[in-house]
Order: C-alpha cells, then sequence, then structure tokens
C-alpha cells in the first residue's frame, strides 16, 4: 500500500486526526511526504482536508490534519477563483 493510500485511509475512511509528524511516525516516513500526500488529497483528489492548530501544555504548536465537509463559503470561493482562471 503506497504512503497516499495509507494518509487517505487515516483521515479519510477511518476519519482519524493526525499530525503529519504521527502520521510519518506511524508509516516509517518523512513528515514532508506526508505533507506532500495531504497536498495531493486537496489539489488532485478535491478532499477538503483541515489543518487546525492547537497549543499543548508545553507551549508547542502543532497542526492535526482532519477531514470535513467544506463550508458554502470555500466552494463559492473555489468557483469564483476558477471562472477568474
Amino acid at each position: 500500500m503506497s504512503i497516499f493510500e495509507k494518509v487517505f485511509n487515516t483521515l479519510v475512511v477511518e476519519g482519524n486526526e493526525r499530525t503529519a509528524q504521527q502520521m510519518a511516525n506511524f508509516y516509517g516516513t518523512t513528515k514532508g511526504s506526508i505533507q506532500a500526500r495531504i497536498s495531493e488529497l486537496r489539489t488532485k483528489s478535491g478532499i477538503a482536508v483541515y489543518a487546525n492548530q492547537r497549543t499543548d501544555t508545553a507551549g508547542r504548536v502543532k497542526t492535526f490534519y482532519r477531514v470535513g465537509t467544506p463550508s458554502k463559503a470555500v466552494v463559492a470561493a473555489g468557483y469564483r477563483a476558477l471562472a477568474a482562471s
């Protein structure tokens, strides 16, 4: 199974919320590779992947990725961007 398929299963099929580093550690790859697969999910597959930042008790900011339903405003912005190109 490819890294793309693993990220897809984690976020889309299982509905988990994970950091890129968590997925990289679990799948034995790099954070950059996971971020590239997330970008592919967004751009090539059209899946709404949200990045939510949280601060842990030590003051570190971490970005968690999850899949969700885009708001009407996000969909409208996408249509406007397509019309302008």
